[in-house]
């Protein structure tokens, strides 16, 4: 089977960091290690610190873990340069970062708790799906 192209949106990234027995931590352990490849941009990782930074008395992890956390998902993912915006697509510009990506890195999914934030994704090709629903369909639980 042909590993699935991914891309995470922040919410489950940060769902991840404040729950270890979650498909949300599930799915970020099981980063460059199982049936599916991440893709990653400059913009999304700046998010994902961004927004763990300002939350992270809430996630039982220090600072040093959030950047070790980061570089491991640098390494192991796909990196991508945006070179075109067209925006907006979305209501919120930080969905169209996220589906910018994931239309550059060829994503077959979106992975997201916001699915209705990604409504007519389907016209790229995209589907946008939880956790549990996604690694459910691959058989990954």
């Amino acid at each position: 089977m042909k590993k699935a192209q991914i891309v995470i949106d922040t919410n489950i990234f940060i769902s991840a960091l404040r729950n270890n027995t979650g498909a949300s931590f599930f799915l970020i352990d099981a980063i460059g290690k199982s049936e599916f490849e991440t893709n990653i941009s400059v913009p999304l990782i700046m998010e994902y610190e961004s927004v763990a930074k300002r939350l992270l008395h809430q996630t039982g992890i220090t600072t040093s873990d959030l950047n070790d956390i980061l570089d491991y998902i640098c390494c192991v993912s796909n990196k991508h340069k945006i070179n075109y915006l067209w925006r907006p697509f979305l209501k919120d510009p930080k969905d169209d970062l996220v589906l910018e990506l994931a239309v550059k890195a060829q994503s077959r999914y979106i992975i997201t708790f916001n699915k209705k934030d990604f409504k007519n994704i389907s016209k790229f090709g995209i589907k946008a799906v939880t956790p549990l629903e996604f690694l459910t369909e691959r058989g990954l639980l």
